[in-house]
């Protein structure tokens, strides 16, 4: 009888792991599949005709597509460096003082994080038309940096809550100015969770295209709206196909590195 009674539990215990390889196979099999027609010789990538880099090839050669990877990773870097200087220093105030007023920031670093982007999207190009600004790759810089501050911000502060300040207070008693004790305690310790959110940052910057789609002006696409318009024709696909397949990668990589940034202590 003992057999018996735990068949229906050892069926019952496969039904997590099936669920999560039909999850896994839904997400990631049309990935594998983008990645393997970026490699097929058929322009429509209905069937393998064969294996070629002529997609690829063809991707280096389209000046249009290059020049809006130029402006993304311009977009990306300054949002970034710009986030991590201004997020390290609202963590800072957030982690150290508290108040009414930073009651009312911390709520202010959320906003960007549950608002929708094209909610944020239409509030940011009201407010430049407002104000008279043109639409440039300076406004899409703005907006980038505005929403990447609030995640920089949290990274950086689940770092400061692990921050023992006792070494702060061991350093003044040594003698040390507070900028020293920035400079050669705090700094060092806090500096990877800084540098992962900058890659954070520079992930969701380059991968932006609804909000970047309100506030980009006239020759300043960058690259994921540019292939939102390149969708539109057929003969660019499998060039499109090329083009992801190399932005999976460089997503990956700047993933995997701020995990291990995130893991150091």
């Amino acid at each position: 009888m003992q057999p018996e009674t735990l068949r229906p539990q050892m069926n019952r215990s496969r039904l997590p792991a099936t669920a999560t390889i039909m999850v896994m196979a839904f997400f990631y099999l049309p990935i594998l599949l983008l990645v393997a027609n970026s490699f097929n010789r058929s322009r429509f990538g209905v069937t393998w005709t064969g294996f070629t880099f002529d997609w690829y090839r063809r991707l280096i050669e389209r000046e249009d597509i290059l020049a809006a990877l130029g402006r993304s990773l311009t977009v990306a870097t300054v949002a970034a460096f710009g986030s991590m200087l201004l997020g390290t220093a609202a963590a800072f105030a957030l982690h150290r003082y508290r108040s009414r007023i930073q009651s009312v920031h911390r709520g202010l670093i959320y906003v960007p994080l549950v608002l929708p982007e094209v909610l944020m999207g239409m509030s940011l190009l009201s407010f430049f038309v407002a104000i008279g600004q043109h639409l440039s790759l300076l406004t899409i810089m703005m907006a980038h940096l505005t929403f990447c501050i609030s995640y920089v911000t949290l990274v950086v502060m689940a770092r400061l809550q692990d921050f023992d300040d006792s070494l702060i207070d061991a350093a003044r008693d040594l003698g040390a100015t507070r900028m020293q004790t920035f400079r050669r305690i705090t700094l060092p310790l806090i500096a990877p969770g800084i540098l992962a959110g900058g890659l954070l940052a520079f992930t969701l910057s380059i991968d932006d295209f609804v909000v970047t789609s309100f506030v980009s002006g006239a020759g300043t696409d960058t690259l994921p709206v540019k292939i939102a318009g390149m969708m539109k024709l057929s003969r660019d696909m499998p060039v499109i196909n090329a083009l992801s397949s190399l932005l999976l990668i460089l997503t990956f990589a700047v993933v995997w590195t701020s995990q291990r940034l995130l893991a150091k202590k």
